[in-house]
């Protein structure tokens, strides 16, 4: 059994991430961590997408958690990615951080945890 994470480098994806290593741990498999260039966007400074897979990387190894890292830069959307993730892994469950969104926010944006 597989767990999927959307991962961004912000308080909101480190939260996502430590759930997502909790369920695993509880559940047994393996976590899938994906990264998408598309939501890369959102994460903390000029921080490079590798270097940002590396240090998750280094976290899970260090965790011992059964992980693959996947890098996204094939143009879909990021629920699109996150999603593909799940349906290739055959995941019971996507964990994903949120940011807190006003509904005029929403409308306009539109969400990935939404789809």
């Amino acid at each position: 059994m597989s767990v999927v994470v959307g991962y961004v480098a912000t308080p909101e994806g480190d939260a996502a991430l430590r759930a997502a290593i909790d369920e695993v741990t509880r559940r047994g498999g393996r976590l899938v961590v994906v990264l998408s260039e598309r939501g890369h966007r959102f994460g903390s400074g000029g921080e490079d997408l590798d270097a940002q897979a590396e240090e998750v990387r280094r976290r899970l190894e260090e965790e011992d958690v059964r992980h693959e890292v996947r890098l996204t830069t094939r143009g879909r959307d990021v629920a699109e990615d996150i999603i593909g993730a799940a349906q290739e892994a055959g995941s019971a469950l996507i964990v994903m951080g949120l940011r807190r969104r006003s509904p005029v926010g929403k409308l306009i944006l539109g969400s990935n945890a939404q789809r």
